[in-house]
């Protein structure tokens, strides 16, 4: 992160949530998450905690990192059955500081990453944890998004080729072409796209790393954050993607695995465990899972590419500067594609 509080700012902070009756005096601020995209601070006043999230710092691409399109977006599910923080305030640009931002409740129980805390760190409450995932997935799956006034959230017809599309244009040469080491995923892709499964609300970057637990047994999701890529779209997507981003026993884990280490722990079902678990609830055939999943890892490796050329071109974030983070994304694409007998190209 290339960005703090100055005391100017965080002055104008204190000011902005003592008028609306959310701290009161001094507040101090700390950079939370392990994201590398919208920033995300804790504020408190010594009494009451909250969290105020902002965009990154410029160059943001169009359309990236829509704070208010967020907002939004919680406000609207807090009604339903997916636990999600509560919107306290919105700020416009130059309101406060020169970009945008929300403050939300603060849910004060662990974000799981490499380990499970005490007291959810036994095999029976690794499970429920694993199990209320799913069954959260499921509700927002479930979710009447056309009831909630969602229906500007995205384009649901033709959602998968044209994603696809989408993604592959940020690292595609000028004839559309797609670097040589992405080819081989991107045919294969391109060749078995299936049919929309079906049209609901999706959070697209759904992982453990992305949730709040309940601080004390049974283990449950007390809230789900990040919700900045979310959109109506595919629900298996949700799917494939949290899959992704699952280790395996004895496979190197890519970033984001690295993320969820903890689901090797004893009581985290298996990838397919998981992924029978949701059929069972939601009733959806899960035929084409892995082309799901396979283009979740691919549209990851795109992501982590795009961000590398921008490191090159010196305004981006150092963190995405070594190709092998890629690569890690490519390798287990593969694998999942089936195409692993086929050598990947090199640059």
């Amino acid at each position: 992160m290339t960005w703090d509080w100055t005391p100017d700012t965080r002055n104008a902070l204190q000011r902005f949530l003592s008028e609306r009756g959310i701290t009161s005096g001094e507040i101090t601020t700390k950079a939370i998450g392990d994201g590398h995209s919208n920033l995300t601070f804790l504020v408190s006043d010594g009494v009451r905690s909250v969290v105020v999230r902002r965009p990154p710092p410029p160059p943001i691409p169009p359309g990236a990192n829509d704070m208010l399109r967020e907002a939004k977006l919680l406000s609207a599910l807090r009604p339903t059955k997916v636990p999600v923080p509560e919107v306290l305030a919105i700020a416009q640009a130059d309101e406060v500081i020169d970009v945008p931002f929300y403050v939300m409740s603060f849910a004060p129980g662990p974000v799981v990453t490499t380990r499970t805390p005490a007291p959810l760190n036994t095999p029976e409450q690794r499970l429920a944890v694993a199990q209320s995932m799913i069954e959260t997935l499921a509700d927002l799956h479930a979710v009447d998004w056309r009831a909630a006034g969602l229906e500007k959230m995205g384009r649901p017809e033709g959602f998968n080729a044209r994603h696809l599309q989408r993604m592959r244009r940020l690292v595609a040469d000028e004839d559309g072409n797609p670097p040589a080491d992405f080819a081989d995923i991107d045919a294969w892709l391109e060749a078995h796209t299936p049919a929309e499964s079906g049209a609901t609300l999706i959070h697209c970057d759904f992982r453990i790393g992305n949730v709040v637990l309940a601080p004390e047994a049974p283990g449950r999701i007390a809230a789900v954050l990040d919700w900045e890529l979310a959109t109506i779209g595919d629900p298996l997507l949700d799917v494939g993607y949290l899959l992704a981003t699952v280790p395996e026993q004895g496979q190197p884990m890519n970033p984001t695995a690295a993320l969820g280490a903890a689901m090797l722990e004893d009581g985290f079902p298996s990838k397919g465990a998981l992924a029978q678990e949701y059929s069972v609830r939601t009733g959806r055939d899960l035929t084409d899972l892995a082309w799901y999943t396979t283009f979740s890892l691919w549209k990851l490796a795109v992501l982590y590419e795009y961000s590398r050329r921008r490191v090159i071109d010196g305004i981006g974030d150092p963190y995405y500067s070594d190709p092998a983070l890629v690569q890690s994304f490519l390798a287990d694409a593969r694998r999942s594609a089936g195409l692993l007998d086929v050598a990947a190209p090199q640059r």
